[in-house]
């Protein structure tokens, strides 16, 4: 019987194994996460190098959980509820000094909280952050805070001011993903507005920071892009400049390891779908269980 149930609950919700066999919630939770204990396998630490972190939405509200992996066997290796300091040192304390002696490179996004933890437990390691995340954030925080002002200047041309205002999607996506008619719009809309030019041709020369065959070539990159920022007139473009100035060794890193959270990111949709499988999971230890059975990785 128990078996059956370990095997049902593999392919079914909780609730549908339960209402299907007649057993209470709690009884069918409680035989699948003594079977998640005892499969769930502790990595090799021994064969750890590089690591990638990232956040996911935990619960609506704001509260998130964080996850590691090992970027070679892409094997979750911890789950954490939030992404502060102290919620992230668990992780590196249940890696050991011995592990955390090893680690050369970490990818993650800009979050403060794991850098700092990294340097603490792993101070030789190389700190790489993620292309997409900052190209996000430099779309928010540039290209978006641009439009809206272009916008604002253009608010007695109501059919240019209308143009700037729906131009946002098409900033954001990259060239080669617009169909015919999307990158023509893009042109006329560049060629007419200089400081959406400005931000855009910043953006994709931002990108380019990330695929240097070297260090140095890497830094001679930001260097440039940086000159041109601070000359660009803009204080939104001015402002992320100074400020990613503080992230440009972990930028210059990815010349060496080309790490990114790019697979995390796939992975966190199908820890979307385990969650809403998951409804009713009355707490995380399980839940965290599920993840790790998910994605056991894959051998080197």
């Amino acid at each position: 019987m128990v078996s059956w149930i370990e095997s049902l609950v593999r392919l079914m919700p909780i609730q549908h194994v339960a209402t299907l066999l007649g057993l209470h919630w709690h009884t069918v939770k409680a035989i699948d996460h003594r079977r998640l204990k005892r499969e769930v396998t502790e990595p090799d630490k021994r064969r750890i190098r590089r690591l990638i972190m990232d956040e996911f939405a935990l619960f609506k509200g704001h509260r998130y959980a964080t996850v590691a992996i090992d970027a070679d066997t892409q094997q979750v290796l911890w789950v954490g509820e939030g992404r502060s300091r102290a919620a992230v040192r668990p992780f590196f304390e249940w890696l050991g000094p011995e592990t955390c002696g090893q680690i050369e490179a970490v990818a993650m996004d800009m979050n403060t909280a794991m850098d700092l933890e990294v340097q603490h437990h792993c101070p030789q390691a190389r700190v790489v952050y993620d292309l997409f995340h900052v190209v996000a954030k430099f779309g928010r925080e540039v290209i978006d805070r641009v439009r809206v002002d272009q916008a604002n200047q253009l608010r007695h041309d109501k059919p240019a001011r209308k143009v700037v205002k729906r131009s946002r999607w098409l900033l954001l996506r990259n060239r080669g993903n617009l169909k015919d008619e999307q990158a023509l719009k893009l042109e006329e809309l560049l060629q007419a507005n200089q400081p959406l030019m400005t931000v855009y041709v910043l953006k994709d020369q931002l990108k380019e920071l990330w695929y240097a065959p070297s260090e140095a070539d890497a830094r001679q990159r930001w260097q440039d892009w940086l000159n041109l920022a601070m000359s660009s007139g803009l204080a939104p473009v001015q402002q992320f400049a100074r400020r990613l100035k503080g992230y440009v060794d972990g930028i210059i890193a990815s010349a060496v390891y080309r790490l990114n959270t790019s697979v995390l990111e796939g992975m966190n949709n199908k820890i979307k779908v385990i969650k809403r499988v998951a409804y009713g999971y009355r707490d995380n230890d399980y839940f965290f269980l599920k993840i790790k059975a998910a994605f056991p990785g894959k051998a080197r």
